[in-house]
């Protein structure tokens, strides 16, 4: 009996033993879990060249799913000199769970001149640790090391050609070199930026900058070269061109109703969202549709090839003139004037479903229907320099086609915002409508371009 006794009081003993094991192994666990968590925080710095200038942005994001941030840095290192750009230990909310924030997000800026450092290597260490008791409870820890190199000389720009007059509508070149191949850099006229392309032959370093003025410029606010090296360190270099004042040409359209009878319905197919009347829908047309398409075309400009694909003057389709560049166009229905509008091409009249044909060699960029243009060629001439075929009847090319001097396009038409079957032509450099007058002419072709580029090549 004593003995039976004995066995279940040691039993019930060993059993106590046990579950307080138990007990003390989950405390310890649950305490390793709350107080010891291993994830450690991450660390993101925006993408930064490899080259930095004078002055450097820094966009740095740390974040920590545990026990949050205890202490985040940033610290700059040339040779044996170390700067620190950013310190911040945050205050412990509590012992359990989230302690700290989960995240740090901060632009900080590195400044060569107030931290006294040279053109040379640069280290930029981040360093962050949470409130974990990891670590002999200094928390975990993530680093991240950034080497870069320090270059605070600009570019340096030589003029080595730049146009002498320019008008409303005219085009010009401007030639220079740069010291920095991999720099950014062209000419920048009345704060629209013209882009360099690279000369060719011999001229490792020179460049060519195409530009145009627009119809209504007024003024030569600004004109100079610009470039800037991949640290961002950038230098501009002004230039002198005379500007010419042109004689803006007026014109009246009248619109019937016969003509509304004949597009709106062509236009209602491609833009449904018109509403109201007829001359609503035609001023919708003329004037939103008009500038929805001007903007496609200025984007389909935004990139060219550096190659100069055309050669000589550009080839003007035979026929009549009907239309000039920057005819200023009050639009009347009824007698009463009902829109204002700037005719941006040449409109040439020949027999009806004549050939069309490519004025110089160059990559088709568009072809398809587009608003007033109706169907539409553009050719991408290299350089910044495009033509524009439109209200054709018939596409013969596709975008990425090569054409040359005299190659089919299309036929002339009524597409678009056409009230009789012509060609619409304009040209464009970088975006900007310029006069075909002077591309068609030789005489401004050699005097403009030709001759400058040769004196430079003789050199």
């Amino acid at each position: 009996m004593t003995l039976s006794r004995r066995r279940r009081s040691f039993s019930f003993g060993n059993l106590l033993s046990k579950l307080f094991l138990l007990i003390l192994i989950g405390l310890v666990a649950t305490g390793f879990f709350l107080f010891f968590e291993r994830s450690k925080p991450v660390i993101n710095v925006s993408k930064i060249s490899q080259f930095i200038g004078k002055t450097q942005p820094l966009e740095i994001e740390v974040t920590d799913t545990g026990s949050g941030l205890r202490q985040v840095t940033v610290n700059v290192t040339q040779g044996t000199v170390t700067k620190e750009l950013y310190n911040v230990t945050n205050p412990r909310t509590g012992y359990t769970g989230q302690i700290g924030p989960l995240s740090d997000r901060q632009t900080v800026t590195f400044d060569a001149n107030k931290l006294g450092f040279t053109e040379g290597p640069v280290s930029i260490t981040v360093t962050a640790r949470d409130y974990s008791m990891m670590g002999f409870l200094k928390g975990n820890s993530a680093t991240t090391i950034i080497n870069v190199t320090l270059d605070t000389k600009p570019p340096v720009i030589k003029i080595l050609h730049s146009e002498q007059y320019i008008s409303p509508g005219g085009a010009g070149i401007v030639v220079y070199a740069v010291d920095d191949v991999k720099s950014s850099h062209g000419v920048m006229i009345n704060g629209r930026f013209n882009p360099g392309h690279p000369l060719g032959g011999n001229h490792h370093d020179s460049y060519i900058a195409y530009f145009a003025l627009p119809f209504d410029a007024e003024s030569l606010t600004e004109s100079y070269i610009q470039a800037t090296d991949v640290a961002g360190n950038s230098s501009m270099l002004p230039f002198s061109t005379n500007f010419k004042k042109v004689q803006q040409k007026h014109d009246r359209i009248n619109i019937t109703d016969g003509f509304l009878n004949a597009k709106i319905p062509e236009f209602e197919q491609h833009y449904p969202e018109m509403s109201g009347n007829s001359v609503e829908k035609y001023l919708y047309s003329n004037s939103t549709v008009r500038d929805k398409n001007n903007k496609k075309i200025e984007e389909l400009c935004s990139s060219s090839a550096d190659e100069r694909y055309w050669e000589g003057r550009f080839h003007r389709m035979p026929g009549s003139n009907r239309a000039g560049f920057a005819d200023h166009r009050t639009y009347y229905y009824n007698d009463q004037p009902i829109d204002k509008q700037v005719h941006l091409g040449m409109d040439i009249a020949s027999t009806q479903q004549a050939n069309v044909t490519a004025a110089n060699k160059g990559k088709v960029v568009y072809a398809d229907y587009l608003g007033i243009y109706g169907n539409m060629v553009m050719i991408d001439h290299g350089q910044g320099v495009f033509s524009l075929y439109s209200h054709l009847s018939q596409i013969n090319v596709k975008v990425g086609d090569m054409v040359t001097i005299n190659d089919t396009l299309g036929l002339s038409g009524t597409s678009g915002m056409a009230g009789g079957d012509h060609l619409h032509f304009s040209m464009l450099v970088n975006g900007v409508f310029t006069t075909p007058l002077e591309w068609w002419d030789p005489h401004w072709i050699e005097v403009t371009i030709e001759r400058p580029l040769a004196a430079l090549n003789a050199k």
